[in-house]
């Protein structure tokens, strides 16, 4: 457990800390640096132990339950998965609001590149949160008035990268507590993934290894840990999941071949708007046809309906995030032939490059394409 830091520097730890969630600010941003260490004292003052809740007579049985289940995934986490044993996720906060933090997300109109906030600890990051949401949509009109795409959206959780494990680290939330198992312990270890490595100025690498390690620890909960019943509705989900994320990768794709012909045949704005349009009501189109063969509940389908409905340049330059190199960092894990410790070593050796030959080892990992 690292030793408490003088104040200012545990202010200064917090607010780069909370970079990893887009709570990153540019230097002279006073306020925004206040309310992102005001916020998080706040969090984690509501924050108690999880034995002292499961003891309370005045919380719901199904509360208890899956706080127990919190203690059981947080224990696999370390046996099974290697992920630090520290002070994380062993104490629990009622927020009493949908989300953790906001983020604030921002692109051109005619690229899939993240406008991006830079601070002298952690780099320069494609995403800026805040705890209020008001504030976070104060932002995004900003950033929209600037002639940017702009999408905000509730964050469940977020990392504090280990740092503030002497104050007793990231506590659990209920912003997620009552998910659905599989994607309660995926989010479990996806957080944890974000203290094994961190690389500065790369949040496409620091995403894509916690949701690749989220995907191999939860296959591997769900094998050995879970009910029948909870694999079930994690298979129905990743069905969804899997789906959706294959019909964005594409329009990605056909949305960045379009921005491309820009500089390469010099398109005109008229022409450009009319490709890109006719992009996007593709893909809403694929979407509802996608959609129709769900068996889901409303509530299930409420967040694709949100994402879709608000989609953009934005939208889909930060999803890239979150898995770019995914299928990169899975090849490396069974290069390692499953060893976690190995394939963490592997991980911090790629994080300790220059961005460029890290990116091309990546890269060269990529399962190649099918032949036609």
């Amino acid at each position: 457990m690292r030793p408490p830091y003088p104040f200012l520097r545990t202010l200064a730890m917090a607010v780069a800390s909370l970079a990893l969630t887009g709570c990153a600010s540019t230097a002279g941003d006073i306020g925004y640096y206040w309310q992102s260490v005001r916020g998080h004292v706040r969090l984690m003052r509501a924050a108690e132990p999880i034995d002292q809740w499961i003891a309370r007579d005045d919380i719901p049985p199904a509360l208890r339950e899956r706080l127990r289940l919190a203690q059981r995934a947080r224990a696999f986490a370390v046996t099974e998965l290697g992920l630090p044993d520290n002070a994380s996720y062993r104490r629990y906060a009622d927020l009493r609001r949908p989300a953790a933090v906001w983020n604030v997300v921002a692109a051109p109109p005619d690229a899939l590149r993240l406008h991006t906030w830079c601070f002298p600890l952690t780099g320069c990051i494609g995403y800026r949160g805040y705890f209020q949401e008001a504030d976070a949509q104060a932002e995004g009109e900003r950033l929209a008035a600037q002639g940017l795409e702009v999408e905000v959206y509730g964050v469940p959780a977020y990392s504090t990268l280990g740092y503030l494990d002497w104050m007793g680290g990231d506590p659990l939330l209920s912003t997620f507590i009552a998910w659905p198992e599989g994607e309660f312990v995926r989010l479990l270890f996806h957080e944890l993934a974000h203290q094994v490595v961190y690389a500065r100025d790369d949040t496409l690498f620091n995403e894509s290894f916690a949701t690749a390690v989220e995907r191999l620890g939860s296959a591997r909960w769900l094998a050995t840990q879970a009910t029948p019943e909870a694999r079930q509705a994690f298979t129905a989900s990743e069905e969804r999941r899997s789906g959706f994320r294959a019909l964005t990768r594409a329009t990605r794709a056909r949305l960045a071949t379009i921005y491309d012909q820009k500089e390469a045949k010099g398109l005109d704005s008229k022409a450009l708007l009319a490709m890109k349009t006719e992009a996007m009501q593709d893909f809403r189109a694929a979407y509802a046809a996608l959609r129709a063969g769900w068996r889901a509940t409303p509530a299930q389908l409420a967040g694709y309906d949100r994402w879709v409905e608000r989609a953009n340049n934005a939208s889909f330059a930060a999803q890239a995030a979150y898995d770019e190199w995914v299928p990169a960092f899975e090849a490396l894990h069974a290069q390692a032939g499953g060893d976690w410790q190995r394939f963490y070593d592997a991980v911090r050796a790629l994080a300790a490059l220059p961005q460029p030959e890290r990116h091309e080892r990546l890269r060269a990992l990529l399962p190649r394409p099918a032949a036609p």
